[in-house]
């Protein structure tokens, strides 16, 4: 619920290359999809297989595992894990592979390694030519997750 949140409902903003979206689902990404008229229960059913389940997310610890996959459906899946591979040092393929699995299980603490994660998203995002048009929204978001990781004082 708080994915689609962030996403909101239907937009066409001449400035995402992504073309229309509706609840973060995108005409380029889902060519054969009416995005217009896609339904919430539909936009459920694609963030769970194409973005949930794509990007691993059930193998890691919360908090960590729910930064994944917010990140999965902003940037894509491979976008996430390479994000993650980078807040752990390893190398960036994305593919959560073994090496990474293991330098996972081995962090001290899965909240610095999120807080981590989220400050190479933000520094993947300030890179991207559509930061100038989307990045205070985007911003707000990482802000967003930033405080539910670190919960209340």
């Amino acid at each position: 619920h708080a994915v689609i949140g962030h996403e909101g409902g239907y937009v066409n903003d001449p400035n995402d290359p992504g073309g229309e979206t509706n609840f973060g689902i995108s005409k380029r990404a889902y060519p054969h999809l009416d995005i217009k008229n896609l339904t919430l229960n539909e936009a459920r059913d694609i963030y769970h297989r194409d973005y949930w389940v794509k990007a691993l997310c059930p193998s890691f610890p919360d908090p960590l595992r729910f930064q994944l996959f917010d990140t999965a459906v902003n940037s894509g899946p491979g976008m996430a894990v390479v994000l993650l591979q980078r807040a752990l040092g390893v190398k960036d393929d994305g593919v959560a592979g073994p090496i990474t699995m293991k330098a996972v299980a081995e962090v001290k603490s899965v909240a610095v390694l999120s807080v981590l994660f989220l400050a190479a998203r933000l520094r993947f995002m300030t890179g991207l030519d559509n930061w100038p048009h989307h990045g205070k929204g985007w911003a707000r978001r990482i802000a967003t997750n930033l405080e539910e990781v670190c919960g209340p004082l």
